[in-house]
């Protein structure tokens, strides 16, 4: 991989991680219709990095929530009083979105491993997350706004993020449309949806850096990865703000046919 290529990756990861389209998806499809022909021993960490750049921004552009919903936790629990306060409230419910991804992540593991190398069974993927977008804007009522956001929810919107760890549904896609799926109106889910992408971005990213340590040859591959993180870390800051203020006005359906022709066209150049 050269910085020309990382750069690429960085910008494609930082707007699809957060826009319901799969960045897992489009990490895999760009090298393969490109032709790219990239070592796996770089794969690896390349995208725990990159990853780590959108998990960057982020948290960047949710400092504010981020700090308050923090701090109201600790005191919370130092108080042994957890729920008084709306901010400690969805700090648990943050933790308990996260729950079925790891239990879920855990279970599947080596599936998820096998579909990564599956260009086929990406392009299928894609075509269950438009699936979920189309569904989402039928059967969601879109009445309940950010403020009225519950343990029921929360649990719901986990169990969609789960269903992320395959390459070709979308995190952010799913989580949306878990979250109206439950009638929240689509900023409130989208919101939340990259609320509870931060622990479980960090527990992932935990895990991933301890075997990234492992990885020969690391420090000569550092500039190339270094492109891709700060490239991701920016564009992924943006698209936040951009899909935030999409969803105001505008529906998922844009996204559902965009999955469903980068699904088609994936099949068509694979089978062809």
């Amino acid at each position: 991989m050269n910085i020309f290529q990382a750069i690429v990756l960085g910008i494609v990861q930082g707007i699809t991680e957060f826009l319901p389209i799969s960045s897992s998806a489009h990490l895999v499809l760009t090298p393969y219709f490109f032709g790219w022909q990239i070592p796996e021993e770089q794969i690896f960490p390349f995208d725990v990095l990159v990853q780590l750049g959108t998990l960057i921004a982020v948290i960047l552009y949710f400092r504010w929530d981020v700090f308050r919903i923090a701090g109201a936790f600790v005191r919370g629990v130092v108080a042994r009083r957890p729920f008084d306060e709306a901010d400690s409230r969805l700090g648990w419910l943050l933790i308990l979105a996260t729950l079925p991804a790891g239990v879920i992540g855990m279970l599947v593991k080596d599936m998820v491993e096998a579909a990564f190398q599956s260009v086929a069974a990406t392009a299928f993927f894609l075509f269950a997350t438009a699936a979920l977008l189309v569904a989402a804007e039928w059967l969601g009522k879109q009445r309940r706004s950010f403020e009225y956001i519950e343990w029921k929810d929360a649990l719901w919107m986990g169990f969609f993020q789960a269903l992320s760890v395959f390459p070709g549904i979308s995190r952010s896609g799913a989580t949306i449309s878990g979250g109206v799926f439950r009638h929240l109106d689509r900023p409130a889910a989208a919101r939340f949806s990259f609320l509870m992408s931060i622990p479980v971005m960090l527990a992932a990213g935990f895990v991933s850096v301890v075997d990234l340590l492992n990885v020969p040859g690391l420090l000569s591959f550092l500039p190339v990865l270094l492109a891709g993180v700060i490239t991701s870390v920016i564009v992924g800051y943006f698209s936040i703000h951009w899909l935030l203020s999409f969803l105001r006005k505008r529906s998922l359906l844009v996204f559902a046919v965009y999955c469903a022709l980068l699904g088609l066209v994936t099949l068509l150049v694979f089978y062809l």
